[in-house]
């Protein structure tokens, strides 16, 4: 008869899974459940992680709506009044700035606005 010699590696994989499924609910903590919980989770965290980029591209976006509007322009005329001045700053940092830094927002709202004619 062969010597079965996976132990250590059969040992190790399922460590690894209960590891990582630690917290589920119920049965999901147990072998079958918890490869199958395991694969259905980590597809989540994919999807997850790309959401995350739209999600806070989307929250940037309003920060900056709401900041331009306040100082009388609407977002796409003060991106567009950015872009023709020059000024190449991404959408994080023009929510960040709007944000923490009202006064230089201001002061990039008054180049767009003068870029714009």
């Amino acid at each position: 008869m062969a010597h079965v010699k996976r132990a250590l590696i059969r040992r190790t994989r399922k460590k690894n899974l209960f590891r990582r499924v630690r917290g589920f609910f119920l049965g999901r903590q147990r072998l079958r459940q918890a490869i199958q919980a395991r694969m259905k989770a980590d597809r989540f965290a994919y999807i997850g992680r790309k959401l995350r980029k739209r999600d806070f591209r989307r929250l940037w976006t309003q920060r900056i709506n709401a900041a331009a509007r306040m100082h009388g322009l609407s977002y796409s005329k003060f991106i567009h009044g950015l872009k023709v001045s020059g000024i190449d700053v991404n959408r994080k940092m023009l929510a960040d700035l709007a944000v923490r830094e009202p006064a230089v927002f201001k002061s990039l709202v008054e180049q767009a606005r003068a870029a714009l004619g």
